[in-house]
């Protein structure tokens, strides 16, 4: 059994008014220092084994408070990455809600690609060889898992059967920890969109 705490990085300036995507320069705000710092204090009452992130700078971030409280190093991979927003990076969300293929887009994601940008379906298929790949590696340890909202999103659906289209019901707020189980046998979701000081596992 493998148990991957799916951490989302903290609040930066644009979360909840634009599409950061990839761009290069997103930096936690103090706000998002502090949740980090939070986070961080709250997970170190459980073993980390490995700490891996996403390369963007916002989860850099979070992932370094949680090494530095631990004593682990942080692990980039690729895969983590947010996803790909093609012509919609860097645009206001106010800006794009009446625009018919962003209502599409989340009405019916496994359908509809982002304009210059990636196949939600190809988001699940890129996350899910990651984290299967990092449990390959990692049996019977736990393992901090620091990305983005709509990555962790993607990595549940998949777990637990969730239709793509539906993703949008899942909350999965800044600085929140997912916790999912993994083995050859069965997975289990151990809670999801949790912020606290105690965490159930």
């Amino acid at each position: 059994m493998t148990t991957l705490l799916l951490i989302r990085h903290g609040h930066t300036d644009l979360v909840g008014n634009t599409l950061a995507g990839r761009s290069s320069g997103v930096h936690l705000s103090s706000q998002g220092e502090a949740e980090a710092a939070d986070l961080a204090r709250s997970l170190s009452a459980i073993r980390i084994d490995s700490i891996f992130s996403s390369p963007l700078e916002r989860t850099r971030e979070t992932a370094q408070h949680l090494a530095s409280a631990s004593g682990k190093t942080v692990q980039i991979l690729e895969g983590l990455v947010e996803i790909d927003y093609g012509d919609w990076t860097g645009r206001e969300i106010q800006s794009l809600r009446d625009d018919p293929l962003w209502i599409r887009y989340n009405r019916y994601r496994s359908t509809t690609r982002i304009p210059g940008g990636e196949w939600f379906v190809d988001v699940q298929a890129r996350v899910v060889k990651t984290l299967e790949g990092i449990r390959a590696g990692h049996s019977e340890k736990t393992l901090a898992v620091v990305t983005h909202g709509d990555v962790i999103r993607v990595a549940v659906a998949h777990y637990m059967g969730i239709c793509l289209d539906m993703i949008t019901r899942l909350v999965i707020r800044p600085a929140s920890v997912s916790a999912l189980s993994l083995s050859d046998y069965a997975t289990e979701l151990l809670f999801m969109n949790c912020r606290g000081t105690i965490f159930p596992l």
